[in-house]
C-alpha cells in the first residue's frame, strides 16, 4: 500500500564528470556512497528537493568525457541537505549569493550498486522504447533527469541484460 510518506520508487539519470566522480570512485568510497555535489541548475536542484527519495533507482552517467554514457547502477541513499561547496570560495561550485542560513543549492547521497558496461548515446537512440528519454532530447543538458519506469526496465533488460524481476 502506498501512503503519503511512501511513494512508489522513481528512476533518475544522474550525470557526473568522471574526472570529478566516476563510477569507480563511487564504488571505492565508504559504503560505495558519495555526496552528489555541484548541482547548479534550479530544475535539477528541484528534482532532488521535491521528487527524489531514498531508494530511487539511478542510472550513473559519465558526461563531458570522450565516451559519455551510462556506466553504472546506483540508488538515492539520503534525503537532501545543503551542498557545502556553495559556501567554499576555493570550490569551483562556490556561490557568493548563498548563505549558510539560506542555502541555494542542495545535495543528496548516491550509493553505487554496480558498474556496468558503457551504454552510450548511440545505443540508447537505437532502442525505440527509449525514444522519449529526456537525455536523448535535443538541447537537454540537465545533470539530473527523470527516467520513466519503462525506460529503466528497457535499459536494464535490453541493454544490460539485468533481470528486473525479484525472485
Amino acid at each position: 500500500m502506498t501512503t503519503e510518506t511512501t511513494k512508489p520508487p522513481r528512476y533518475w539519470l544522474m550525470k557526473s564528470e568522471p574526472d570529478e566522480c566516476s563510477i569507480d570512485d563511487a564504488l571505492a568510497a565508504a559504503g560505495a556512497t558519495v555526496p552528489w555535489t555541484g548541482v547548479r541548475n534550479y530544475q535539477a536542484r528541484n528534482f532532488m528537493r521535491d521528487a527524489m527519495q531514498v531508494g530511487d533507482g539511478v542510472l550513473f552517467y559519465h558526461s563531458s568525457c570522450p565516451k559519455p554514457g551510462i556506466v553504472g547502477i546506483a540508488r538515492v541513499a539520503s534525503g537532501v541537505r545543503a551542498d557545502p561547496t556553495q559556501f567554499d570560495p576555493q570550490s569551483p561550485y562556490y556561490d557568493s549569493k548563498a548563505a549558510p542560513g539560506k542555502p541555494r543549492w542542495l545535495l543528496l547521497d548516491v550509493q553505487a550498486l554496480r558498474k556496468t558496461r558503457l551504454v552510450g548515446l548511440a545505443e540508447l537512440r537505437a532502442h525505440p522504447a527509449l525514444a522519449d528519454m529526456r537525455v536523448l532530447q535535443r538541447g537537454n543538458r540537465l545533470s539530473i533527469t527523470p527516467v520513466a519506469a519503462r525506460e529503466w526496465t528497457a535499459i536494464l533488460t535490453d541493454c544490460l541484460g539485468i533481470s528486473t524481476t525479484k525472485g
